[in-house]
């Protein structure tokens, strides 16, 4: 068997591994990674992100730590904030008050700091102009909470990070899928793996496990988040398949969180089985909250503006896969062409038009299609006329007297030419991992002890996210909870 030695493994090579390894080298270890996928398909569930990046802050000068605006940008914008406070509010608001209170502190607190040292890293971030901002009364209002993005999306933080680690001199070995942990029963000592199709194992003082969910495995996401899962769609990596959580349980490390729970979205009905590099995040269909969404019995079934996008996507994709044939027509009129996101417009889109209603219907491929006019004709009715739309905020817009309510942006459908999008359910990533050292990184036992030698990060942390998720997130939580891992993993090593 052929074997290597060093201070850090880092198993995985997406956003929280790669900020695992390069804060383990900033601590003078010897670091390598080990990556499931080919060179072409590296990067894990980061490459697909859309890049926006939720973090605390409270003025321009916070910003200005992660990108450069100048005076006159700064004066023509309204960028809000997103105050520690208002952070938290959101993690508690949208996790039914479920999320681990220390872990979430943890995330906020640090959030800032480090996406100011991911810059330091060479990752380049640009005001967020194209999906969560208008202009409004002269100034570019940003709405959301979120005014900055990576240049690039997920991909280009894949790519500026992989930048860094190569500047770093880590040594990345592809094609390598890990197998099991070497441990003792005291301590563990590095991974076993198949490295392109040999034997290999890599010794190491510490190990840090940052290889994603089970989001690609259709085995566990039956098992665990029940009856029907297996038929989503994967918007990311086919490679997350739970390895990394399986040989953590393997010798005894805690699992917690929801683990019948997951980060799933619209996706187009007929995307690729996993996630396709070259479109990225743009199967996904985030502009719903303007239009309606029908199922395969011509009814609706969720409240589509019960409030914006960035806290209902990654719940509604759940909802649209318990429907009758695991799909959902998007429905729109030509009042809110303008503001349908990019991914409407791209070339591979399941869409059809129509000049009208009773055109439309027959063309909604599973539909009843007297349902779905009786359907718009009620929803056209209980629309109120007295509150006028406005897009940037929470507009009270809704509709009177019918279930579910549309609490915000409802506008009869009575403008043609009209839009139909099919979506199903994409899954993104599981809210189930392993339980960890707060202030470590490190890998709690079932009995609450630390497992010496192994640390985790990214999807693979159990405890923040219940039930839904708020955009933008997990990036930010990936480098979180990477570099504190690799840190103390470093640090481990060294001593």
């Amino acid at each position: 068997m052929e074997k290597h030695e060093y201070d850090v493994v880092v198993v995985g090579k997406g956003n929280a591994a790669l900020c695992a390894a390069l804060a383990a080298k900033d601590q003078g270890a010897k670091v390598a990674m080990l990556e499931a996928a080919s060179e072409d398909e590296h990067g894990g569930n980061s490459r697909f992100a859309g890049g926006v990046m939720r973090f605390a802050y409270g003025s321009v000068d916070d910003l200005r730590r992660v990108t450069d605006i100048s005076d006159e940008e700064a004066a023509k914008s309204d960028f809000g904030t997103n105050t520690r406070e208002e952070f938290l509010d959101v993690l508690y608001r949208l996790t039914s008050y479920r999320t681990d209170p220390d872990l979430s502190e943890l995330l906020v607190n640090r959030s800032l700091d480090t996406m100011a040292w991911l810059r330091s890293k060479g990752a380049r971030f640009v005001l967020n102009h194209g999906r969560q901002s208008a202009i409004v009364n002269g100034k570019r209002k940003y709405f959301g909470n979120m005014p900055i993005e990576v240049n690039g999306g997920g991909a280009g933080l894949v790519q500026y990070l992989d930048a860094a680690v190569k500047k770093a001199a880590i040594e990345v070995y592809y094609d390598t899928r890990a197998a099991s942990l070497i441990y003792d029963g005291e301590r563990v000592s590095g991974v076993r793996a198949q490295c392109k199709g040999k034997a290999t194992e890599f010794r190491a003082k510490a190990v840090v496990l940052a290889s994603g969910g089970f989001e690609a495995n259709p085995e566990m996401r039956a098992r665990y988040l029940g009856p029907g899962w297996e038929l989503a769609k994967v918007r990311g990596s086919r490679f997350n398949v739970g390895d990394g959580l399986k040989m953590a349980l393997e010798i005894g490390a805690a699992p917690y969180g929801n683990w019948s729970g997951c980060h799933a979205t619209g996706w187009d009905r007929y995307a690729p089985e996993f996630g396709d590099v070259n479109v990225g995040d743009q199967f996904q269909k985030h502009s719903y909250i303007f239009g309606l969404l029908i199922n395969a019995d011509g009814k609706r079934f969720v409240d589509e503006g019960w409030d914006f996008h960035s806290f209902t996507y990654a719940k509604y994709g759940g909802e649209v896969l318990k429907q009758p044939g695991q799909f959902a027509w998007q429905v729109f009129d030509a009042k809110v062409t303008k503001l349908l996101r990019s991914e409407y417009r791209i070339k591979f889109v399941t869409k059809e038009s129509a000049n009208s209603l009773e055109e439309l219907a027959p063309k909604l491929e599973g539909v009843d299609a007297e349902q779905f006019l009786k359907t718009v004709r009620e929803y056209n009715a209980a629309v109120r006329k007295d509150v006028p739309f406005d897009h940037t905020i929470k507009d009270g817009k809704g509709t009177v007297g019918i279930e579910p309510a549309k609490s915000n942006w409802a506008q009869a459908l009575d403008t043609p030419p009209f839009d139909a999008y099919a979506t199903t359910c994409g899954i993104t990533f599981t809210f189930g991992g392993l339980r960890i050292d707060k202030e470590s990184g490190q890998v709690l036992d079932s009995h609450l002890h630390p497992i010496p030698g192994l640390y985790t990060a990214g999807e693979m942390v159990g405890g923040l996210f219940y039930f839904n998720y708020p955009s933008g997130t997990g990036l930010v939580s990936g480098a979180v909870f990477g570099s504190m891992a690799g840190t103390s993993a470093g640090k481990a090593a060294k001593q």
